[in-house]
């Protein structure tokens, strides 16, 4: 901000300046000598970080940038500070003008609040009666006629000045307020706000974040040792982290600490105990470093402004929705989903109820962009997310738990389970996008953990199980196992041991049990689980009779192959005597039972059983219901482990044929038969048939399930086990060639 042509400090002369004085009357005040201030700055907090932005700041201001895109040739001369509120966008903006002034670079410096129109004209007038000394009778005029003599004058002497308009909140207050670019002027700005009105005429916006890690431990650890107190930089490093690295909160958790006599240890304990204490019953008496507002409050104006704007009413409600998921990712795809707009309708503010259009993916957008233009949340631009739903929107994690403080127990339940709603809307099946997939879980975790008793109540909802199916599905079975025991706990805290929920929680515990590897386990438990619900529903209820099936499997794939078939025998007599012979249920358990015979050893026996069985099922369910073409894939089975590898393909081949018609080429079905084709073909001596099968499949799964799932990796490693046979068959028949 320095010019080599000053030479220290020039009483103003107005000179040939055009200032129209004759708005005044009464006798002129003296003008001010430089340096000169107006307003009032605010002290400096204690415990101030220096930070990464400041030199970032400074260095827009020094005006050694350029204006983006090369459209105008004028150096930037102007900053503004855009953020959360409670980023400490007002101390760096306060260090930067503290900074410069003592540096003997600023002759003027404007101070102004800038959170209303009539606090930003009544600083300016003030400064017109400071600098030009002249009455303000019109406080208007005033302020325009200290802009105007802002304006660079060729034939004036120069005078650097700096105006800094602090919290910008409404930027229409500020038509025909800001200063004007001027090479020995600069302004800065402080805002929540990032509309594209702030930049431009030489304004560069600088984004404001939290403090980083070495930062936020810096300043529990000075702010607690200005008072003698030190904590274990464990613990300060895992305050600093629970608070989100916020300035404002770590400011008064500090104070509260000191205050309060507590331990950073006890504060983190009742931080996350949100039955006990709200955040706001966490806040000192008395605010620390000047400040005006608690963290409860602190955002309270943003929410305000950002329901004025269109589409209006939604920007709460939406914040409401993403304060119950993920901080760090939300996908935007959640976030549009239908129930979340059902939510935004119920939910709207300050809009009539009668003739009001419904609501659509379009204002469940324009929701988020609200939110975003005033800092509340950050939301990547939709164009820059090319067009997948994994687009992540990020929500600071104080903003999200003051936003939940505010709801009535009512009101928490209602919009947790709607969150619940829109993640099950969002969730493809199958999951093709990794990152997609991990966003979505990481929301239902984060979910699950600051409303876990509303999703229990009425009953679990369908989003806790589908958190952990997806972790099995994604390859992660040994994550599932310990999700789905740890659901299992809480299922049966909040519902009791004989609720259906509690049961079927279990029944996917011993599944991924087995699914890992533990399929003995996956039998003790299911025989565990027998017991149970037939004590709670009965010999003959459905659940009963398909925990008898689960038995009856996780005993066979335990090695357990005559009690798998005790159970399937089991089985079948209970759905013969409840359901009838013609029963689907009944004719999977004929089913099974063929297979478990076989499984124990009798694979004629089965095939013959199986064959029998078809004939019946075709007669009953068609040649293309489901349970038919299971049971054409048993058939398939059994004879080419009876010996007959040419009628396995054959069968594989016809039923491949009618699985594509019925459930289509990609169904994992139908990706199944493909498998089991190529296996037979190789056992059929088809080692070439079998390679060329293996990798028609590995593409398929490779572009349905995605390069890392189990079925991807078990294709291509039979891929190439039949390619090194081929060339070992190759290799042979070479060296017989040349031998010969």
């Amino acid at each position: 901000m320095t010019g080599d042509t000053y030479n220290g400090p020039t009483p103003i002369q107005l000179g040939n300046q055009n200032i129209q004085t004759n708005y005044y009357q009464g006798r002129p005040r003296p003008r001010a000598s430089w340096p000169h201030q107006v307003g009032v700055m605010p002290s400096r907090a204690d415990c101030f970080q220096d930070r990464a932005e400041a030199a970032r700041l400074r260095q827009v201001l020094a005006g050694r940038g350029t204006a983006a895109f090369g459209e105008a040739a004028h150096v930037l001369t102007g900053g503004v500070l855009a953020g959360l509120g409670g980023v400490g966008k007002t101390q760096l903006a306060a260090a930067y003008a503290r900074t410069a002034w003592s540096a003997g670079e600023v002759d003027l410096l404007v101070w102004l609040t800038a959170n209303t129109r009539s606090a930003a004209v009544d600083v300016y007038a003030q400064a017109a009666v400071e600098v030009l000394g002249v009455d303000a009778e019109d406080r208007e005029k005033a302020a325009k006629a200290f802009l105007a003599w802002l304006e660079p004058k060729a034939e004036a002497a120069p005078c650097r000045w700096l105006v800094v308009l602090d919290d910008v909140q409404n930027l229409n207050d500020l038509t025909g307020l800001w200063p004007p670019p001027s090479s020995q002027g600069r302004t800065l700005a402080t805002t929540r706000r990032r509309d594209a009105a702030l930049t431009g005429q030489g304004r560069r916006r600088i984004d404001v974040g939290e403090f980083t890690s070495a930062e936020a431990a810096g300043y529990i650890t000075a702010a607690l040792a200005a008072h003698d107190r030190t904590e274990p930089a464990s613990d300060v490093a895992g305050l600093a982290a629970d608070l989100g690295r916020l300035p404002l909160a770590l400011s008064q958790a500090a104070a509260y600490l000191i205050d309060a006599g507590q331990s950073c240890a006890a504060y983190r304990t009742m931080l996350t105990d949100r039955a006990a204490l709200t955040l706001a019953e966490l806040t000192p008496d008395v605010l620390p470093d000047g400040q005006e507002h608690t963290m409860a409050a602190a955002w309270s104006l943003s929410v305000e402004y950002a329901d004025q704007l269109r589409p209006v009413g939604l920007a709460r409600p939406m914040l409401q929705l993403a304060a119950f998921l993920d901080p760090n990712g939300i996908p935007r795809s959640v976030l549009t989903s239908p129930p979340a707009i059902a939510h935004l309708a119920a939910h709207r503010a300050n809009t009539p109820t009668d003739d009001v259009p419904p609501l659509s993916p379009h204002d469940a957008n324009g929701a988020v962009q609200a939110l975003h233009r005033l800092s509340l949340l950050n939301a990547p631009d939709p164009a820059s997310a090319r067009g997948r739903p994994s687009g992540l929107v990020r929500v600071h994690q104080i903003v999200q738990r003051v936003t939940r403080d505010d709801l009535t127990p009512a009101q928490y339940g209602q919009t947790a389970r709607a969150a619940a709603d829109a993640l099950i809307s969002a969730w493809p099946q199958p999951e093709r996008d990794t990152v997609l997939a991990q966003a979505l879980r990481a929301c239902s975790t984060a979910l699950a953990a600051c409303a876990e008793a509303p999703l229990h109540h009425p009953d679990a909802h369908p989003v806790l199980s589908r958190t952990g199916y997806s972790l099995g599905e994604s390859g992660q079975v040994s994550a599932a196992v310990e999700y789905f025991r740890h659901l299992a706990a809480t299922t049966r805290h909040h519902l009791g041991p004989d609720h259906p929920d509690t049961l079927v929680t279990r029944t996917d515990l011993a599944r991924w049990q087995g699914a890992a590897g533990d399929a003995a386990g996956a039998a003790a438990a299911t025989a565990d689980l027998l017991h149970d619900i037939r004590g709670a529903l009965g010999p003959d209820h459905t659940d009963t009779l398909a925990t008898l099936s689960n038995l009856a499997h996780w005993r066979g794939e335990a090695g357990d192959a005559a009690g798998a078939a005790s159970a399937a025998a089991d089985l079948l007599g209970h759905v013969l005597r409840v359901l009838g012979p013609d029963h689907p249920h009944t004719l999977a358990a004929r089913n099974n039972l063929a297979y478990r015979r076989g499984e124990a050893g009798d694979a004629a026996g089965a095939a013959s059983t199986t064959a029998e069985l078809l004939n019946h099922v075709v007669r009953i369910l068609g040649r293309d219901h489901p349970h038919t073409l299971l049971t054409r894939s048993n058939l398939a089975l059994w004879r080419g482990n009876s010996g007959d590898a040419a009628g396995a393909v054959a069968a594989y081949a016809d039923l491949l044929t009618d699985q594509e018609r019925v459930l289509g080429p990609e169904h994992p079905d139908t990706l199944t038969t493909r498998h089991n084709l190529a296996a037979w073909r190789g056992e059929a001596g088809d080692a070439a048939g079998a390679a060329a099968a293996y990798a028609e499949l590995l593409t398929a799964r490779e572009r349905v399930l995605g390069p890392d799932h189990p079925d991807t990796l078990i294709t291509r490693g039979n891929l190439a086990v039949w390619q090194e046979g081929l060339e070992e068959r190759s290799g042979a028949a070479d060296r017989t060639s040349r031998g010969s």
